[in-house]
């Protein structure tokens, strides 16, 4: 009887699927930001978060924090996925052409992968995962993250372990405004309080900032929005918080929330142009449509 993974068809960006494996903690995607094949690590299968975003693609979303993690399932699952990655043919055979690489192992998933405790415990499973098959140096580590446990030493600790293993952390940040993350995220953090995490986060381990914008109601973000996020920018480059930069990217996947009707992507050139503003004041963006 073919395995789970044997059983997986053509991967694609449109397509997330946290089941395609049957697995509980590991599934596999394609990735636009990563450019290849992305190894996700869900330690929120309940899917349990303490933000609510409005293009969110988790069914059944509720308010929460990730559950305690079968360490021993996690590993075996891991090395499942990563032995038929890289010893086998999966991604001749799953991945489309042009994204046959394996780029990076994403603590990400369906809620937020820091509110989960036994999220230090899972970096170390991973770390060996990736040291039995000689990936480390090689394959990234990436904290998929929206920050909002960033102000806890436990996390910082657990962030510092990833720098360690050459991770990064992609830190969430769609509004620079009180207002806007509240109605995009459900945040109900000020500003200056994501600002400080932010930094706590820069400091820890590489960080990129990640933020996705997209027309609601049909309007792309106003004038207000874009201003406070070069603000912001401006600000990362005066106090010198070392940022590496930013994702950039609009929806490419339907959001499973009650605004999913009202929301739409924007076009590659008007990300394209706002790029170009987040550039000119010092930091490098990476566009994703």
């Amino acid at each position: 009887m073919p395995s789970k993974l044997e059983r997986i068809g053509t991967l694609s960006v449109t397509d997330h699927d946290r089941g395609v494996t049957e697995m509980r903690y590991v599934y596999p995607v394609v990735s636009r930001r990563a450019g290849g094949v992305s190894i996700g690590v869900n330690l929120n299968p309940n899917n349990a978060c303490n933000w609510r975003c409005v293009y969110c693609q988790v069914p059944d979303l509720k308010f929460g924090k990730g559950p305690p993690v079968d360490l021993e399932l996690l590993e075996r699952e891991l090395g499942e996925t990563l032995d038929a990655v890289v010893h086998g043919d999966f991604l001749e055979r799953a991945a489309p052409e042009g994204a046959r690489r394996l780029n990076d192992i994403a603590l990400s998933g369906n809620g937020e992968p820091t509110t989960s405790p036994d999220f230090g415990a899972a970096l170390e499973v991973i770390a060996r995962a990736m040291d039995a098959r000689s990936l480390r140096g090689s394959v990234k580590l990436v904290l998929i993250t929206n920050g909002s446990m960033m102000a806890r030493p436990e996390v910082q600790i657990h962030v510092r372990r990833m720098a360690e293993l050459g991770g990064e952390v992609w830190f969430k940040l769609d509004s620079a405004t009180g207002p806007g993350a509240l109605a995009i995220n459900n945040c109900h953090a000020g500003p200056e309080e994501h600002f400080e995490k932010l930094r706590a986060a820069a400091l820890a381990c590489p960080t990129w900032l990640q933020t996705c914008w997209f027309r609601w109601r049909g309007a792309p973000p106003s004038e207000q929005e874009q201003a406070a996020y070069l603000a912001m920018v401006e600000r990362l480059k005066r106090e010198a918080v070392p940022v590496r930069g930013v994702h950039l990217y609009t929806l490419a996947r339907p959001s499973l929330q009650p605004e999913a009707p009202e929301l739409e992507p924007l076009d590659a050139e008007w990300l394209t142009a706002f790029a170009r503003r987040i550039e000119a004041l010092g930091l490098p963006v990476k566009v994703s449509v």
